[in-house]
């Protein structure tokens, strides 16, 4: 049971943090314990030649999809449902082209500015959680932020 206690203490915010990522952020307490729960009633299983995050980010997922498939489906009633005002389909071919444009010149851009720029917008981290997160100075990021966005903005002008 003590090894059962450690595994908890070192490896349950691994699980938590994946688990965000899968199931809605109020049930992700209740489907750790159930992950936990399993670990101990499935440890025979476990090849210590193995790794130990990796099985248990496997019990992690099956138990997320396990626990997606017992929630009944969310449905809304179609007079609830409005049609877009407006909506023709154009805006649709645009934005997808504009989303192809930035992928393309974000691509162009040199590693460290392009992976600042997209921890910032697509991973929605502060300047300063992806300076923690990469164990970088602030002043540097906020260096390949600013560069990036200049870079971004001349090659999407061109």
């Amino acid at each position: 049971m003590e090894a059962l206690a450690e595994c908890y203490r070192t490896h349950a915010w691994l699980i938590r943090s994946y688990l965000r990522r899968l199931i809605p952020p109020q049930d992700v307490d209740d489907v750790t314990q159930v992950v936990f729960a399993e670990v101990w009633r499935s440890r025979e299983r476990y090849d210590p030649s193995r790794s130990l995050e990796a099985w248990l980010l496997g019990i992690a997922r099956k138990r997320a999809i396990d626990h997606l498939r017992s929630r009944p489906p969310t449905s809304v009633p179609l007079d609830a449902v409005s049609e877009p005002v407006g909506h023709d389909g154009r805006d649709d071919g645009e934005s997808l082209a504009d989303r192809d444009r930035l992928r393309r010149a974000l691509a162009e851009l040199p590693g460290p500015q392009r992976q600042a720029i997209e921890l910032a917008y697509y991973g929605d981290l502060s300047q300063r959680e992806i300076a923690e997160h990469l164990d970088v100075p602030l002043g540097t990021i906020k260096a390949r932020t600013a560069r990036g966005l200049h870079r971004l903005q001349t090659l999407l002008a061109a």
